[in-house]
């Protein structure tokens, strides 16, 4: 059953209606609030094929105003400058074959991981392990780099990872319900311009569908993209 708090937002969003991104997240601020500092996510449903490889939506993209979660970062390096350049700027974890066996044990207290391509060579191995929780270190998100404290520091600042799931859907955190509205809503601009350009050109037709804004335990609201490309 809806909480007496969802059913309040429910009453204060017209559903048959798209709003302007500012117009939306300011809505969303007049929902009820929760009794925790709720995050706030954008969902996109797209006109993508999932099933082929060409077809796939994936990237990364610096929230202007971070997201508001202390993000933990492990670093897979062998000693020497990647490693300590990832201790200085704050990883929480630096290591080698010790982080490896630990993760293999099944291990995962860690939000982000960041490898050497040096270390990948042993790092693949935890695919099975790392893949199905979203942590496997990836070129294309910028976690495979000899420059580990760029990206650790850009992790840490609040930058965000999108991709397709198998129903071509991309959800992503854009901030915590406690933000300031035009914070979120640059936050949400930045994601959105991203996607956007993220566009596979063998996509035919509508790219994005839809998009919505919502809380962790709010109704969502659509959002009009009318302002952004074409999509």
């Amino acid at each position: 059953m809806p909480s007496k708090r969802y059913k309040k937002a429910v009453t204060l969003v017209d559903a048959k209606k798209a709003y302007p991104l500012q117009a939306a997240v300011e809505l969303l601020a007049k929902f009820p609030k929760a009794k925790f500092n709720e995050t706030v996510d954008l969902a996109f449903r797209l006109g993508v094929d999932p099933k082929q490889s060409d077809q796939m939506v994936r990237g990364t993209v610096p929230l202007p105003h971070g997201s508001g979660k202390t993000v933990r970062v492990l670093v897979f390096a062998k000693p020497g400058n990647a490693a300590d350049a990832a201790k200085a700027v704050g990883a929480e974890y630096v290591g080698f074959e010790d982080l490896i066996k630990k993760c293999q044990e099944g291990w995962a207290d860690f939000d982000v991981a960041v490898a050497t391509p040096e270390a990948m060579g042993e790092v693949r191995k935890l695919g099975k392990v790392l893949g199905p929780r979203g942590l496997m270190p990836n070129p294309k998100t910028g976690t495979v780099t000899d420059d580990t404290a760029k990206a650790v520091k850009e992790v840490k600042a609040g930058r965000v990872e999108y991709k397709t799931d198998k129903a071509g859907n991309v959800h992503v955190p854009v901030g915590k319900a406690a933000f300031p509205v035009d914070q979120i809503a640059e936050n949400a601009r930045a994601v959105i311009e991203a996607v956007h350009k993220a566009k596979p050109a063998s996509v035919k037709g509508v790219y994005i569908r839809s998009c919505t804004l919502s809380c962790t335990m709010s109704p969502p609201v659509r959002v009009d993209l009318k302002e952004f490309a074409a999509a």
